[in-house]
């Protein structure tokens, strides 16, 4: 089984569970959408909350995959914004998301992405 195959599992059935099971505890999520990364599970989790909400006909359409790290190309709509981006997973010694890079364009849906998060982020 591939190390990414949980997590992708867990975002292709919205399980928000399994998304934070997938994660080590220290865990470091880096957003497009912010310059301060999200630090240790706890905050990861709550931004795979929003996520769930803002991301619309989410779903991966290419997957590769390398020693400790994978990388899962996606496509999803926010508001009527279609955008293009990819999760570049780093896995520690136990298999579990050490760290979670995300990549978006075109800078149009960055920008809907953004503006959705973040208001999300700053009502809680």
């Amino acid at each position: 089984m591939s190390a990414h195959a949980p997590f992708r599992a867990a975002v292709e059935a919205a399980d928000h569970a399994g998304m934070v099971a997938a994660l080590a505890p220290g865990a470091v999520l880096r957003s497009p959408v912010t310059f301060e990364p999200f630090e240790g599970r706890d905050a990861v989790a709550r931004l795979f909350s929003i996520l769930l909400e803002v991301f619309e006909d989410f779903r991966y359409t290419d997957a590769l995959e390398g020693d400790g790290v994978a990388a899962l190309v996606f496509r999803a709509r926010v508001g009527d914004r279609e955008l293009e981006g990819l999760d570049l997973l780093r896995f520690d010694a136990d298999g579990r998301i050490a760290e979670l890079t995300v990549m978006v364009r075109p800078a149009s849906g960055l920008m809907a992405l953004g503006e959705a998060v973040g208001a999300r982020l700053h009502a809680a």
